[in-house]
């Protein structure tokens, strides 16, 4: 996915459906600016949500957190402990099979630098009704112990695409006994199990390898426009399009 211009996004704390309305703001600039070929950014959540995929029902037990519905696939997501990604990219190469494997090298290879190897999930492709941890599919990412680390869901537009993800960190043991009836994978740390994996650590190396690997130039530092910050467009149904493919 080698790209002359792509831009990277300032990171910015902000509720659930903001967040979704920046991601999909990228992938309309794809459309309306042809000189930059993609958008990169990373993010923390203000608060402790969920998020669900397009085609995902509300769960039943929330806990009454604030639910925000995602553009893309998957199935449900307890952000609040975890670093998020968000990648637009203008016509890469066709099929979702292709594209996840290209940005899962480029997870890996970060999470590689900070001692953590990860590989490609085995499990088949299913609709998700649970959450997105339960099931790792080729679109994911697991540690050695096989422990889901990295869920991503995709939207393509037009042929663009835009690859949402979440790469869990410390997780909120209690909430998640609470949400999924389940225990929740460690703290995700090197393969020694020695030192906790920081989100500003792994900030840093994921922006070195997507522009020393990914897309290999420089990228454009660009702020986010005052109409991006101020639009009150949420990011539900009604802003998906007929033609739209989410994936999971």
């Amino acid at each position: 996915m080698a790209c002359t211009n792509w831009a990277l996004m300032p990171t910015l704390m902000a509720p659930g459906e903001k967040q979704m309305e920046l991601d999909l703001w990228m992938l309309e600039q794809l459309e309306q600016n042809e000189a930059i070929g993609a958008y990169l950014r990373l993010y923390q959540w203000e608060s402790t949500c969920i998020s669900i995929g397009r085609h995902q029902a509300i769960p039943n037990k929330t806990n009454t957190l604030a639910v925000v519905r995602r553009p893309t696939g998957g199935g449900c997501v307890l952000h609040g402990a975890d670093l998020c990604y968000t990648v637009a990219v203008a016509k890469p190469p066709r099929g979702n099979r292709l594209s996840y494997q290209c940005l899962n090298q480029w997870l890996s290879r970060a999470l590689q630098q900070l001692g953590a190897p990860l590989s490609q999930g085995y499990q088949k492709q299913i609709n998700i009704e649970g959450h997105c941890f339960a099931r790792a599919t080729a679109a994911d990412l697991v540690d050695q112990s096989g422990n889901k680390r990295i869920g991503s869901a995709q939207l393509w537009r037009k042929g663009n695409l835009l690859q949402q993800g979440s790469i869990q960190l410390q997780l909120q043991s209690h909430l998640w006994h609470e949400l999924f009836n389940e225990a929740p994978p460690p703290p995700l740390t090197t393969a020694t199990g020695t030192v906790f994996i920081s989100s500003a650590a792994l900030e840093t190396v994921l922006i070195d390898s997507a522009r020393d690997w990914l897309f290999r130039s420089q990228p454009l530092l660009l702020p986010w426009p005052e109409a991006a910050l101020t639009s009150g467009k949420a990011a539900t149904l009604s802003a998906i399009g007929a033609s739209d493919k989410p994936k999971g």
